[in-house]
């Protein structure tokens, strides 16, 4: 992207301020290239004053980790451990999970379909991992997959590996729903679970195993662990579009 308005936090924070009716405060800590051993960092410098605790993080991570080859257990040890901080000092948390890099052009087969492959297995494993911790997750692999593959020339930028701006669009559409349900801005009608659109309450491993596969499913913490294990809602929620960001004013907000 060319402009800081085109960036996935500035239009998440566009559209959030949009539902809601009033100014947002965004604020961002993301390293180009990070992986999630990064997180650790970047969750310090966002709780390094008490008094100003975010009252909500989105974390976008994954992908890197695959290119890197970086264990999915250390990598998602790494968010749990963010998401656990960040609910902790009282901030709300949505992830974007993994994406599906097997829609990646310039990778041929069949390291297109190990990328495929390791990026589900990733996101299924991060959505566990950040549900446990009070989280909720949304899933970018099947979402971009299809959409990616159709128009890739819009979708991804020059270097055939990074999102254009039509991309991360893509992204933030998908993530705001879950983004507003967070803060209690969406409708309350929505909250409940939608038999025509497959939604309701799952096992959490199965859960996020559908999620992986399935565009813009979000999966998010619902019932005390039972002898299935912890369970959670999986919400398919409608997406809104989002606008590129006006430029803030000097205050920021």
């Amino acid at each position: 992207v060319h402009r800081a308005g085109q960036t996935p936090g500035a239009l998440l924070a566009s559209g959030l301020a949009a539902v809601a009716e009033r100014p947002v405060r965004l604020g961002s800590v993301a390293q180009p290239g990070a992986c999630s051993d990064d997180l650790d960092r970047q969750v310090a410098l966002v709780l390094a004053d008490p008094d100003r605790v975010p009252d909500i993080c989105v974390i976008m991570v994954g992908a890197n980790d695959v290119t890197h080859r970086m264990p999915a257990t250390r990598s998602v040890r790494h968010l749990s451990s963010a998401v656990r901080r960040l609910r902790t000092a009282g901030a709300e948390v949505v992830v974007g999970t993994c994406p599906d890099l097997g829609t990646i052009e310039r990778v041929r087969q069949p390291l297109r379909w190990l990328a495929r492959r390791a990026s589900r297995q990733l996101a299924a494993a991060q959505t566990i991992g950040a549900v446990e911790q009070g989280g909720r997750t949304v899933s970018l692999g099947d979402l971009l997959g299809p959409e990616f593959a159709q128009n890739p020339r819009e979708l991804f930028g020059p270097d055939n590996y990074h999102p254009s701006a039509e991309g991360y669009a893509t992204a933030a559409m998908a993530v705001l729903p879950s983004v507003c349900a967070a803060l209690g801005l969406w409708p309350a009608e929505e909250e409940h679970p939608d038999a025509l659109r497959r939604e309701g309450f799952l096992p959490v491993a199965r859960a996020a195993a559908e999620a992986a596969s399935e565009a813009g499913t979000e999966v998010a913490a619902a019932m005390p662990t039972g002898s299935r294990g912890p369970w959670a809602l999986l919400k398919r929620r409608r997406r809104r579009r989002v606008s590129e960001a006006e430029p803030s004013s000097p205050s920021g907000v």
